[in-house]
């Protein structure tokens, strides 16, 4: 098939007129940019949000902006290959970083997109999901699903901090995105389910036949025990790094429907070239330093920033000290429709 497609330029004036009119469009003169030939070409350009840049201008829109006005206090990341103010930090992922002050709350609401939280700074805030009140500890991954009652509070004494990422922008291209507002929640009189029924890997309740399990059994996934597992797999795993990809504990399947997460530990010195993958993907830093080549770009992070990458970028991530990093990454999206893919490089 011929490399060069006909233009709109090449047909008759009238002709285009007459397609104008009749709300029609000859596709070949558009069809390289929605089908580029072997590889997608995409418009995200990766970002780097370094958390020093950030926190002033976060901790500043809480002495300007109270909770009461803005319903949930939030710097968004925009991706740099739309601009800023852009709703998107990849193609299909949202990302924001949220403040809550002491004694603040934010109210109850529930929305068709999913979102998780990693929790960047502070103790004493919890989210409440369907009465399971959740506390947010630094590292901690907390989901808020699609569809379930969801508020914010804190107890504490000082700021707490946390990384917003929802799947928002398929449900905004769907045009199915809403929220609905509700009262704060009545909490349960218990620890959350990552204490009691999935304190320990490999073990879940045993059910009786009649009886039923949630969808999202597990709604919060402590740090604590992510990278002591980290460093039990690095310790004994052949190449020494150390990947631990967030699980349903009842299914084995991802924790939410288009969103995936991996804890990631790096050692001094070591090295991490992934293959291509088809997903976009976020990385945020938990602790350590290192630099992270994406597409040729140089990004020298340090603890509590954020980054991303297109698809299929060329990564290369090299670690300047012992490092802990949370990949977030739409691959269960394409997994569900059946495309997810991988080259090497």
């Amino acid at each position: 098939m011929s490399q060069q497609l006909g233009t709109l330029e090449d047909l008759p004036e009238d002709y285009r007129t007459a397609m104008t009119e009749a709300g029609v469009a000859p596709l070949w003169p558009m069809m390289r940019n929605v089908l580029p030939h072997d590889a997608p070409n995409p418009v995200t350009k990766s970002g780097h949000w370094a958390f020093d840049a950030v926190r002033p201008l976060l901790m500043r829109a809480g002495e300007l902006t109270p909770v009461e006005k803005a319903e949930r206090r939030v710097l968004v990341l925009s991706d740099p290959g739309r601009g800023t103010g852009a709703m998107q930090a990849t193609s299909s992922i949202y990302l924001g970083m949220q403040l809550l002050l002491p004694g603040e709350s934010a109210p109850a609401h529930k929305h068709t997109p999913s979102a998780a939280r990693i929790i960047v700074e502070g103790t004493g805030g919890y989210t409440v999901v369907d009465g399971e009140k959740l506390p947010m500890e630094e590292g901690d991954l907390v989901l808020t699903p699609g569809g379930d009652w969801h508020d914010h509070g804190h107890d504490g004494s000082d700021p707490v901090i946390w990384l917003d990422a929802l799947d928002l922008p398929l449900f905004v291209y769907l045009e199915g995105s809403y929220a609905i507002e509700g009262e704060l929640q009545a909490q349960r009189n218990r620890p959350d389910a990552s204490e009691v029924e999935y304190r320990a890997a490999g073990l879940a309740p045993s059910r009786r036949l009649d009886s039923s399990v949630r969808r999202y059994p597990m709604m919060r996934y402590p740090w604590v025990k992510t990278e002591a597992a980290l460093r039990q797999m690095a310790k004994y795993g052949d190449d020494g790094i150390a990947e631990l990809d967030y699980i349903n504990p009842e299914t084995g399947q991802d924790v939410l429907p288009t969103m995936g997460f991996t804890a990631m530990m790096l050692n001094a010195g070591q090295i991490d070239s992934p293959p291509l993958r088809s997903a976009s993907a976020a990385f945020h830093v938990v602790r350590g330093r290192g630099t992270s080549v994406v597409n040729g770009q140089t990004i020298h992070w340090g603890p509590k920033d954020t980054f991303t990458a297109p698809v299929f970028a060329d990564i290369t991530h090299t670690a300047e000290e012992e490092s802990f990093l949370v990949r977030v990454h739409d691959r269960p999206l394409q997994d569900k429709l059946g495309y997810y893919e991988e080259r090497a490089k």
